[in-house]
């Protein structure tokens, strides 16, 4: 039987620098009832990945995002066990001691910064991931991991978090626990699934959870449903990334109070909001200019890179109405508009595109069958 025993809230064990305590996140601390929980039943929990189609990075600077989720998906599974395990792609590891938490350089991080983040130790279980999503591909795979790894341990643990607090949450293990810059995108979109208009406004970067408000998170999948498909298509580069290396200088500007990111960023803003009318409107031609007046800006800050130019070329070439980037740049993967989305594919894998996705609103963060 899986067995968690809480240290006192706020009080740092011995040895242990890399925890934070929960008194910075008063709704993860709500969600554990007890100090001592039973739950005999395995439990798997599953996010997806997603594409930006307008407004993408301004989730870090108040903004406004068009964004869409992939049918491909992220996987933890939790079960009781007589000591902790964490298994990822790499093979299983057994943790001791509070120390073997420190970050590995593994996938089983994500595990690891959960489990600091929320204060839990020892846990008695035994923590699984894999995923469908290719991992430093721009499509949020990694956040997915974390969005699923909160799911499933608040859930064997007792409470089932709503929506805007596993979002918020999981958003706090990455920046806090896994040192990742990032915005909020990202974690609603894992969260919540679908086809989303997302008004960041008034959601500082590094705000305390207690003090963060909720983003506005607007479904526009029920406006689209008569459409066999979105007219988009992903196209992945092949070149690994990581997103958080390529925010941060950005970022950094952007703290300078450099003019040039700052206005850049209010005009991607308001991109995405005529995009959002465009999408509902289906005005792909206009869409398609603003994705293009998007990725010119994106491109002017540093923000693309060889790989993303030459696919988002290549799509232009063959009649995309607008192409850009469909994550934070530097390798990832594009997404453009086309009238005829399978033509377009071919065009993108004669010129080298790795692979190909087609965005579609999916349900976010749940629960699965008990899959093996």
């Amino acid at each position: 039987m899986g067995q968690v025993r809480q240290r006192e809230w706020g009080v740092q064990a011995e040895g242990d620098t890399a925890f934070r305590g929960l008194d910075e996140a008063g709704s993860v601390r709500r969600a554990f009832g007890s100090a001592e929980m039973k739950r005999p039943t395995r439990l798997v929990a599953s996010a997806p990945g997603r594409c930006g189609i307008v407004g993408n990075p301004t989730d870090m600077y108040g903004g406004t995002v068009v964004s869409c989720t992939v049918p491909m998906r992220a996987f933890v599974s939790i079960e009781p066990a007589s000591e902790l395990i964490l298994e990822a792609d790499d093979g299983a590891v057994v943790i001791r001691d509070v120390s073997d938490l420190a970050p590995a350089s593994t996938h089983t991080d994500i595990f690891r910064a959960a489990i600091r983040h929320l204060g839990i130790w020892p846990l008695d279980v035994h923590l699984k991931c894999w995923s469908e999503l290719p991992f430093g591909a721009g499509m949020s795979g990694s956040t997915a991991m974390v969005v699923a790894t909160v799911k499933a341990i608040t859930t064997y643990l007792g409470r089932a978090l709503g929506v805007y607090e596993t979002a918020e949450l999981a958003r706090e293990v990455e920046l806090r626990s896994l040192g990742v810059t990032c915005g909020f995108q990202d974690h609603y979109m894992a969260t919540f699934g679908g086809l989303n208009s997302m008004d960041f406004r008034d959601k500082a970067f590094d705000r305390s959870t207690e003090a963060m408000v909720f983003a506005t998170v607007e479904p526009l999948a029920t406006w689209m449903g008569h459409l066999p498909r979105l007219p988009l298509v992903l196209a992945n580069t092949g070149v690994v990334h990581h997103s958080g290396a390529v925010h941060r200088p950005i970022r950094e500007r952007w703290l300078e109070g450099d003019p040039e990111v700052r206005q850049a960023y209010l005009r991607i803003g308001e991109i995405a909001r005529e995009g959002k009318r465009a999408l509902i409107e289906e005005s792909w031609v206009r869409l398609g200019a603003l994705m293009n007046e998007n990725h010119a800006i994106q491109r002017a800050l540093g923000g693309s890179g060889p790989s993303n130019e030459h696919l988002i070329g290549a799509a232009l070439d063959a009649g995309a109405y607008g192409a850009k980037l469909a994550g934070a740049g530097h390798g990832g993967t594009i997404i453009a508009l086309h009238p005829d989305p399978e033509r377009l594919g071919e065009a993108l894998l004669a010129a080298g595109a790795k692979r190909l996705f087609t965005p579609t609103p999916v349900s976010g963060v749940r629960l699965e069958p008990d899959l093996d």
